[in-house]
C-alpha cells in the first residue's frame, strides 16, 4: 500500500493515513482503503481496527488539486468509489476507533464518522463537512451519517454552512467521543478497542449491525441521480473558477517562502 501504513498485533489492526504531508484523499488512496477494509473484515485474526493519520493531520480531505485534474470518466470513479467506501466503512462488522491525530474536514471527517468512536487529539485543530462552500453539493448518503451522531438537527445546519469545529465544539456536538493529549492519543484509541474486543465478537457485530440497520440502508440506496448532480456541478463554470481559487491557495501554503 502507498497511502497508508497497516499493521496487525495482538488481533489489533493499525491503518495510519500516509499520503503528503495532510494524508489528503485522492482515487489511489480510496482503492486502497476499499481492498483493505474489505480483506480485514473476513481475516480472522484481526478482531478490531483503528484508523489514524499523522501529526497535524488526520486527513485533510479529498486532494482538491488531483481532482480538479480527473477527467469526467475518473471524476465519477473518484465519486462512485468514494460513496462506496462510506458504505464499506459504514458496515463494516468489527469495531474501528478513530484515533483523529489532527485536522480533519470534509473527507477526512467522513472516515473519522464511519467509525464506532473518535478520539481527536487535542490543539487548535478542525473538523466537519465544509462540501457546500467547497462547491460539491451534499450527496444524502452524507447527511444520514452526519445526522446519525449529531441528530438531523445540527447536522442539516451544520452541512448548509459549511461549519468546521474546533476539538471542544466536536466534544460538545457529539461529533468526537473523547479528546487527548497528543502522546497518549494512540493508547487511548488502543484501550477502547481492547473494551470492544473483550466483549463476545458475534454478539457485539450482530449489535452494531442491527443499531446501525436503518442507516446502513440509506447509505445502500442507488446514488446515480445524485452523483449526476455532483457531476453537473462539479464542472459548472463557476465551481471550477472557485476550486482555481482554492487550489492557487493550497499551493501557495505548501510553497516556501523565499
Amino acid at each position: 500500500m502507498s497511502t497508508f501504513q497497516l499493521t496487525i498485533r495482538d488481533r489489533l489492526a493499525l491503518i495510519t493515513l500516509d499520503r503528503g504531508r495532510s494524508n489528503s484523499i485522492n482515487l489511489e488512496m480510496i482503492k486502497e482503503l476499499t481492498e483493505c477494509i474489505k480483506t480485514l473484515e473476513s481475516d480472522d485474526n484481526v478482531g478490531a481496527v483503528i484508523l489514524t493519520g499523522k501529526e497535524g493531520f488526520f486527513s485533510s480531505g479529498i486532494d482538491l488539486i488531483e481532482a480538479y485534474d480527473y477527467n469526467e470518466e475518473q471524476s465519477r470513479e473518484f465519486w462512485v468509489d468514494f460513496l462506496g467506501l462510506q458504505n464499506i466503512l459504514a458496515s463494516f462488522k468489527k469495531p474501528m476507533v478513530a484515533a483523529i491525530s489532527g485536522h480533519s474536514p470534509a473527507g477526512g471527517c467522513v472516515l473519522a464518522i464511519c467509525c464506532d468512536y473518535r478520539i481527536m487529539v487535542e490543539g487548535k485543530f478542525i473538523i466537519g463537512l465544509n462540501e457546500i462552500p467547497v462547491g460539491i453539493i451534499v450527496p444524502d448518503a452524507i447527511f444520514h451519517l452526519y445526522s446519525f451522531w449529531l441528530g438531523q438537527h445540527k447536522a442539516y445546519q451544520y452541512l448548509m454552512e459549511g461549519k468546521l469545529l474546533n476539538v471542544n465544539e466536536a466534544l460538545e456536538s457529539g461529533l468526537i467521543d473523547e479528546i487527548s493529549t497528543p502522546d497518549q492519543l494512540m493508547n487511548k484509541a488502543v484501550e477502547k478497542a481492547m473494551t470492544y474486543l473483550k466483549m463476545p465478537s458475534v454478539t457485539w457485530s450482530q449489535s452494531k449491525l442491527n443499531l446501525r440497520k436503518e442507516l446502513i440502508g440509506k447509505l445502500s440506496i442507488d446514488q446515480t441521480d445524485t452523483l449526476n448532480q455532483m457531476l453537473q456541478q462539479w464542472w459548472a463554470p463557476a465551481t471550477r473558477q472557485g476550486l482555481q481559487m482554492m487550489i492557487q491557495n493550497l499551493k501557495s501554503k505548501s510553497t516556501p517562502a523565499n
